[in-house]
């Protein structure tokens, strides 16, 4: 493996899913730890992903949703203990206006969650330093009237969510780190509103967990992902 573009051909697709292609950043976030000692497995799976860029080379990022206002909502997820090698989550959010998404990340957590609840915890609150920025961001172009508003923040585990609005410390939450509890600050400064999604509809599931091809389609199409043959 030690001739195999392995490094290479990451930085390449990190290239293309930074830019416009949000539908292969879990795929990127798995295959990229293995830049020091990849395997056959690995490398197919890259090829993989390359296959799949190659082939939808004519996909744009489409913006031009149904509401008469932009408006920007965050979408945020969690899968509990995915990676099989030291038993952390994954965390995904994305950020969508006007029908397609703005910003977008799929990261292993920097830390072991002990349930699930606790896992979309800490992904919500990765997100909520995003909103702030882009909430002061969009300020500051004062293009947008509706960024005065809090950001609306859809997770879909009630118990995370009633944890980012509980200012007192719970007993389930004595032992998380206090940097993640950043999220109950956004939330009583009223820069985030956090609120309940079901699982069908968080555009953010893709972004921790792979899915089947017609739910990857449907979330892809979903935060404004569109093939020119379909657009026209």
């Amino acid at each position: 493996m030690a001739s195999i573009p392995f490094a290479s051909a990451i930085g390449s697709i990190m290239y293309a899913m930074l830019c416009t292609r949000p539908d292969v950043s879990y795929a990127l976030s798995v295959t990229s730890r293995y830049q020091q000692t990849p395997g056959l497995a690995h490398w197919t799976a890259v090829k993989n992903i390359l296959k799949y860029l190659r082939n939808t080379t004519d996909m744009f990022l489409v913006y031009g949703g149904v509401d008469e206002e932009l408006t920007v909502r965050c979408y945020t997820d969690a899968s509990f203990q995915t990676d099989r090698d030291d038993s952390r989550s994954q965390s995904g959010f994305v950020f969508t206006l006007n029908g397609g998404a703005v910003s977008w990340r799929s990261s292993k957590q920097p830390v072991v969650a002990d349930s699930t609840t606790e896992s979309e915890y800490i992904a919500a609150s990765e997100a909520a330093k995003e909103a702030v920025w882009m909430k002061k961001f969009i300020s500051d172009l004062d293009a947008m009237p509706s960024i005065r508003q809090p950001i609306e923040m859809l997770c879909d585990n009630t118990g995370a969510i009633a944890q980012a609005k509980e200012q007192r410390s719970h007993k389930m939450a004595k032992h998380v780190l206090r940097k993640f509890h950043y999220i109950r600050e956004v939330v009583d400064r009223n820069e985030i509103k956090i609120s309940k999604v079901h699982t069908d509809q968080n555009l953010a599931d893709p972004f921790t967990k792979p899915m089947t091809q017609e739910t990857h389609i449907r979330h892809r199409e979903a935060i404004g992902l569109r093939l020119a043959k379909d657009m026209f």
